[in-house]
């Protein structure tokens, strides 16, 4: 990763050299030759990206650029954080060698570069313009992959699946990595018999370090809400619950990935032995688990893809349809036969081609597909997971640097962990991968860079956003393997999992200042007390669905142990109190902390940096002593409570790079608020919307004048007064909203239905939430309203009973969510004549579950596409 390091690095002592001089006068000099040195490198770098595939001596050079790279910044950044505090007291206690100090590392900077000039003549490289910059890719638009192939042993599944047993019936499938048995599963899973047999549907991802209890609750979830008393109950309890949950009735669990017979035990001693109607689907690549689980039946064995089928889905893959260029059709069909019947191979080598491909040149196109048939055919004999190791390494190879450092870091995730994009994102940007490309925010950068690695099959879409954008993704275990053994100690000392087996950590404690990104999502806890040291690392990521309180004697352990962070995310960790070095990480631009306080100190001002910060806490209410006015960076700021801000002040004059701001309080939602912050996004306000709306406290009549704000929430919180009893005298007309809302979320502001004519004027609203008793009323007629551009509507918790509605109100309705609508006799079945709606999502909503089916059936009639999902299931229903 020396590319991305040498960038990194380079804007770092430009934002150094140009905001913070004043830190580095003394050495003012030598920090300048060392960007000169850097330039050097970095078009170096950029010179040699092909040959260095082949060579072993521009390999090794990389690799001392990467060292020495590091080593500077190690140095910088521990020069600037010592020079911002107490220079007479050495804060980092003998971390580095000497101390810190540039004219060392200067020399070792200077014997690379000597190297380096030598090596552009030796390998007879070309200078590359130092202004070569990315320019943001011209990319497909990322598509939901199309399931192809399996047609036999699918209809064999499903037969087995839906033929009565006199025994709770198991069924495996079993098959090598990257053989689709995921995929296989999903389309099993989600088949129009499937969901008409089994009403009630379970799906689980098995990773190779699981959570009874996570696995439990997940179970419990299609029965019953999950309270935090809930998941307070041990295994045990829990186990009790999903066996009596399920000991009647037909059901369907498919477990995703089941790694031994052991891990199979500890789920099935939850599984009723009785119920002769219910079936569980197992996937799995231990043959021996198979045939443990599946008694006394065989497992299912999945079978290599046959030519055709390999040759329809390297298609799909590089071209994106069926339709082939003659001229491409023996190449292809020859890459598609060497992939030997690998479905994940050809996803991959599918990827590359697309790449590669351009309808307007098929010649060129050909020539670079020949190239590509090349490589492939010389991997044939290989055994069939080093191949697969081999053709992902070919996909990684052909990927710009930029994107390679955003690929490895995927490996930071949990196994089958659904990755928020959002969160990546602004991960990603936190830790320098995104480059600036003019014209466009580094979101946006980010996105394409999100849509590029997506088109090349790296990473799948999860989840879609009602605007068409990405809402979470997912990587292959298989790719993830490659990312953290390609990013690990071994190759890169890019990222390195920390995992705990029998008490003992691997790698051990001792080794982690080898490391620059760390990642521990299991005895976090044990970790932070046995004193680790990283004074490298640059990222602390630990996500787990299990928290737990810091104890105060090690409040400390993660600002002692990594004293240059650059992202933090440790949200299962509940701090109790903030402790004084926490101020000190002053590198730090991405944080995810949790904690038991109503203030946000106001030393966090002393994080310059701060791109991203989100607050978790106990408490309703968030008073923010820290002036984010000042914070220059911060593009983000998050907490579930809501957030007194400070006023700013008159040496407050940033606030230009906010996108993202929320919940806060009704009474910091002011006129010099908004102002200060002209570019915002997405805005969420917590408190007394009606004195808000009444001009009372706050300047809600200021949001017309947002010009990018594209998502509101409003949360009517009048705590300790029921929300019932503070009715809302002044509703918001629609020309007090921004013209640019395309997402508006209520909660609590119990308006009479008649309101929703207002909202309908809102001429860009795309989706609209309205949760816990935002309308109140039993009748909703939609009488005059129309909403033009509304794609998803969402209903939560509300005391409705008519509706009356046609297509004409919602013309372009792709999604329906109605929640705990238990009152809500039915729905209006003129909603089957939009066609673009296409999923219906229903919540405790026992009365309406006649008319979502009638619903269903329409659009069935009319050949349309629809997904109906009830929970809890009927019986009666498809």
């Amino acid at each position: 990763m020396a590319d991305a390091a040498v960038e990194f690095l380079l804007s770092n002592l430009n934002d150094l050299l140009v905001y913070h001089a004043h830190l580095i006068t003394e050495t003012k000099g030598q920090v300048v030759e060392l960007e000169k040195d850097l330039r050097i490198f970095r078009a170096f770098l950029k010179d040699s990206v092909k040959k260095r595939r082949k060579s072993e001596g521009i390999q090794s050079l990389v690799r001392s650029i990467r060292d020495v790279v590091y080593e500077v910044e190690d140095i910088i950044d521990a020069f600037v954080t010592q020079a911002t505090y107490d220079k007479s007291r050495n804060y980092f206690l003998g971390a580095f060698k000497s101390t810190v100090s540039l004219h060392g590392i200067g020399k070792q900077v200077e014997s690379v570069r000597q190297r380096v000039e030598k090596g552009r003549s030796e390998f007879a490289l070309l200078i590359v313009s130092d202004e070569d910059r990315y320019e943001k890719p011209e990319v497909r638009p990322p598509r939901v992959k199309d399931v192809v192939g399996f047609e036999d042993v699918s209809t064999e599944l499903i037969q087995r699946l839906t033929t009565e047993t006199d025994y709770f019936d198991v069924i495996s499938l079993i098959g090598m990595f990257g053989l689709g048995k995921t995929t296989l599963a999903w389309k099993i899973f989600n088949d129009a018999q499937i969901l008409y047999e089994f009403p009630i549907r379970i799906w689980l991802s098995i990773s190779q370090q699981f959570s009874e209890k996570d696995i439990f609750l997940a179970i419990l979830e299609k029965f019953v809400t999950i309270s935090d008393d809930l998941r307070a109950k041990d295994e045990q309890h829990l186990s009790q619950m999903v066996a009596a949950h399920l000991d009647n009735g037909k059901f369907l669990i498919v477990m995703d990935d089941v790694w031994s017979t052991n891990d199979w035990d500890r789920i099935r001693a939850a599984l009723p032995a009785n119920n002769k109607m219910g079936k569980v689907l197992i996937t799995s690549r231990e043959e021996s688990l198979g045939k443990y689980a599946s008694r006394p039946r065989d497992p299912t064995t999945l079978r290599f893809f046959n030519q055709s089928e390999s040759w329809e889905l390297l298609r799909l893959e590089a071209l994106g349809h069926l339709n082939c260029p003659s001229d491409l059709h023996i190449v292809g069909k020859i890459i598609a036969n060497d992939c030997k019947g690998l479905p994940l191979a050809i996803v991959v080598i599918g990827g590359i081609l697309a790449n590669k491909y351009s309808a307007s040149d098929i010649g060129t196109t050909r020539r670079a597909w020949e190239k590509v048939s090349t490589r492939v055919g010389a991997h044939l004999k290989e055994d069939p997971k080093d191949r697969m190791n081999t053709f992902i390494s070919l996909s990684y190879d052909k990927l710009p640097y930029h994107l390679q450092a955003c690929f490895l870091y995927l490996g930071i995730f949990p196994e089958d962990y659904e990755i928020p994009v959002s969160k990546l994102i602004r991960m990603w940007i936190g830790e320098g991968f995104i480059q600036h490309v003019k014209q466009y925010s580094l979101e946006e950068t980010a996105e394409s860079y999100l849509e590029d690695l997506i088109n090349r099959n790296l990473i799948r879409i999860e989840k879609m956003k009602p605007n068409g954008k990405i809402k979470t993704c997912r990587i292959h275990d298989a790719l993830r393997d490659f990312c953290r053994n390609k990013a690990g100690r071994e190759k890169e000392n890019f990222l390195e999992e920390i995992k705990c087996n029998g008490g003992v950590f691997e790698p051990p404690v001792s080794d982690i200042k080898n490391y620059r990104r760390l990642a521990i999502h299991s005895k976090c806890l044990n970790f932070l007390c046995s004193k680790p040291c990283g004074p490298g690392v640059r990222s602390f990521v630990c996500i787990n669905n299990d928290e737990f309180v810091l104890p105060e004697a090690n409040t400390s352990a993660i600002p002692a142990a990594f004293k240059l962070l650059r992202v933090l995310d440790v949200k299962p960790i509940i701090f109790t109190k903030i402790p004084s070095d926490m101020y000190q990480l002053i590198h730090l631009r991405f944080i995810v902390l949790s904690f038991k306080l109503k203030m946000l100190p106001p030393k966090f001002n002393k994080l310059w940096n701060i791109q991203t910060l989100i607050v978790h806490t106990t408490s309703r209410t968030l008073e923010v002593k820290a002036d984010i006015w000042k914070m220059k960076q911060l593009r983000h700021f998050k907490t579930n409570a809501s957030a007194i801000l400070l006023k700013p002040s008159k040496d407050s004059e940033h606030g230009a790079e906010l996108q993202t701001l929320g919940t806060i309080s009704a009474e910091s939602c002011t006129a010099e608020l908004l102002h200060r912050a002209p570019n915002l996004l997405k805005l969420g306000i917590r408190g007394r919307l009606g004195s808000l709306f009444e001009e009372k406290i706050g300047s809600f009549k200021s949001l017309v004048k947002m010009r990018k704000l594209e998502k509101l929430e409003l949360i009517n919180d009048v705590y300790p007064n029921p929300a019932s009893e503070d009715q809302l005298l002044v509703q918001p007309q629609h020309y007090q909203f921004p013209a640019t809302l395309r997402s508006l979320t209520l909660c609590s502001t119990h308006f009479s239905w008649s309101y929703m004519s207002t909202l309908g004027l809102l001429e860009n609203l795309e989706a609209l939430k309205l949760k816990d008793k935002a309308f109140v009323g039993r009748t909703w007629e939609g009488v005059g309203e129309r909403f033009h551009r509304l794609e998803f509507l969402h209903i939560d918790h509300t005391d409705l009973h008519v509706w009356q509605a046609s297509s004409h109100h919602f013309p372009r309705l792709k999604g329906l969510v109605l929640r705990n609508c238990e009152h809500l006799l039915e729905i209006p079945s003129e909603l089957a004549e939009i066609p673009s709606f296409q999923k219906l999502e229903l919540h405790i909503c026992r009365s309406a579950a006649a008319s979502a089916k009638l619903i269903k059936e329409k659009k069935k009639e009319n050949m349309g596409v629809f997904n109906l999902s009830i929970f809890p299931a009927t019986d009666d229903l498809p």
